[in-house]
């Protein structure tokens, strides 16, 4: 199973075994993997084959809470590692202050906005207008486009362009 929401996915593969223990549960939770982990999984045992053009674009990563705390950040550079002319960079930065619908709710909201101009939404905002913004979590991404009017990308997206990119340029692996 593979899945694009760190929350979601990183949640279901750590707790799932608590909240139905047995044989089922331990395959998919040894099965379920982030978009980002199961690309450099592929890659590294030699199953993948993408065509991916070149974007010749610098990338700004943030990485979301349970990426960071599952360990599975470097999973993100590896693959992202796979498109050519991408330069990524990771954000050093904490929680980006969202926390789901911590961010949204009144009496909430003025901590959930220090937070994310603790680090990154300056970093977002000195980041060069044709850069790539990348966030996997879906609250990551609210908090940056109301913090800065920038938008971020999930890596599929990422993935997407680069792909569509090279169908363009008829390097189709067909």
């Amino acid at each position: 199973m593979v899945g694009l929401e760190p929350s979601c996915l990183l949640t279901l593969r750590d707790e799932f075994l608590t909240l139905l223990p047995g044989e089922d549960a331990r395959l998919l939770s040894e099965n379920a993997f982030l978009f980002e982990e199961f690309i450099a999984r592929e890659s590294r045992a030699g199953k993948l084959n993408l065509p991916l053009s070149d974007l010749e674009q610098t990338a700004h990563v943030h990485g979301h809470c349970h990426q960071k705390a599952a360990g599975v950040m470097g999973d993100m550079g590896k693959a992202l590692a796979l498109i050519p002319g991408l330069d990524p960079q990771t954000i050093e930065s904490s929680c980006c202050g969202m926390a789901g619908a911590f961010g949204y709710q009144a009496e909430t909201i003025e901590v959930s906005q220090k937070m994310g101009e603790l680090s990154l939404l300056p970093a977002v905002r000195a980041a060069a207008p044709d850069d790539i913004l990348i966030a996997n979590g879906t609250s990551c991404r609210h908090q940056i486009a109301d913090g800065t009017d920038r938008r971020a990308l999930h890596i599929v997206e990422v993935f997407d362009k680069a792909s569509e990119n090279a169908v363009k340029e008829g390097r189709s692996n067909g």
